[in-house]
């Protein structure tokens, strides 16, 4: 298939630029590729689609302050974005300059700190933070919160809560699990109340998932890295709810492809690894029955990944149906749970 397989136009005003009052007061567009529906609800509601014994898999990734600007030694300004931190003081990073610094370079950050370059790894700058801080504390005090490039404007207090899931636990990542954002304290307990098995996994979601697909033919795309790690009580769970017939539904496209990723490299057991698994359509799902989701880019490798799920024609109706109904897209946007066959 072709990248332009992908594509439709969204009007700009869908693009939400801010979060709702309430976490749980986006709309929820139901899609089953079962019965070939599509149905408007509210996401509070969306308990309603449960019943005991059936498992709802969360990703716990926390949004780290992965964007700093500084200078060179030779006085240009850059812009350095952490995409994953490798150890207390190494990292890779995305780094904006007039032209690119090279291995053994220094970038001046801020707190008069330094870094230097030691190289590159395919499109990533391997950097070192020199002195005792980690990078972690260090981007804690300094960084900023790296909201979306479509969302215009700088992130605030109000950003740095609610572009983090109430359930964010192990920092690493550089982007939200958004569909997760749409889960509050009120909503899980509602869940687990009623008997669904509530349970996480971790992929830290890196600068990557923003980047265009920039080939015509998507099988010639190589699909960025991610690491994640997967759980024994997950595991477990999954395996005995899918032994009494129960629905297994992965919120975000990332629990999907850790899921997924796991399940594609044979046996399944807890243990940490790095996934670049690139979802299209024809693709053959083990594990997960059903997607909550946020509405994707045209042309993005998320788009495609929702398309393998749900059907190619008919995630176009359902993305026809959302702009029709001006559901609001992105990172802040309303959601959507969708039902594979």
């Amino acid at each position: 298939m072709r990248t332009l397989d992908f594509d439709f136009y969204l009007p700009p005003h869908l693009i939400a630029q801010y979060p709702l009052p309430n976490r749980s007061e986006s709309r929820l567009l139901e899609v089953n590729a079962q019965e070939r529906s599509i149905k408007d609800n509210l996401f509070r509601q969306i308990s309603e689609q449960f019943a005991a014994g059936d498992v709802l898999v969360l990703n716990d990734t926390k949004v780290i302050k992965a964007r700093l600007f500084g200078q060179k030694a030779t006085g240009g300004q850059i812009e350095v974005m952490i995409d994953r931190v490798l150890s207390p003081q190494e990292a890779y990073a995305q780094i904006k300059s007039s032209r690119s610094p090279k291995a053994g370079s220094m970038l001046h950050l801020a707190g008069e700190m330094q870094a230097e370059v030691l190289g590159r790894v395919q499109d990533m700058f391997h950097i070192r933070l020199l002195g005792e801080q980690s990078w972690y504390d260090f981007l804690e005090q300094y960084g900023q919160l790296p909201l979306p490039p479509y969302i215009e404007h700088a992130a605030d207090t109000t950003d740095d809560s609610r572009y983090q899931t109430v359930f964010a636990k192990h920092a690493g990542a550089v982007a939200a699990p958004t569909a997760g954002l749409h889960f509050d304290e009120v909503l899980l307990q509602s869940l687990m109340d009623k008997g669904v098995h509530v349970r996480y996994v971790t992929l830290h979601v890196g600068a990557g998932t923003f980047q265009p697909v920039k080939v015509d033919n998507i099988a010639e795309h190589h699909m960025h890295s991610e690491v994640y790690h997967l759980p024994e009580e997950t595991i477990s769970t999954i395996l005995a709810a899918r032994a009494e017939g129960k629905r297994v539904t992965a919120v975000g496209t990332t629990s999907l492809r850790t899921l997924e990723s796991a399940a594609h490299a044979g046996k399944l057991f807890a243990h940490h690894g790095d996934t670049d698994i690139f979802i299209t359509p024809g693709f053959e799902f083990k594990l997960v029955d059903r997607l909550i989701t946020n509405f994707h880019l045209p042309k993005s490798t998320l788009m495609m990944l929702v398309s393998a799920f749900g059907g190619y024609d008919l995630m176009r109706e359902a993305y026809a149906h959302a702009i029709a109904q001006s559901y609001r897209f992105f990172s802040y946007g309303d959601a959507m749970l969708i039902t594979r066959k």
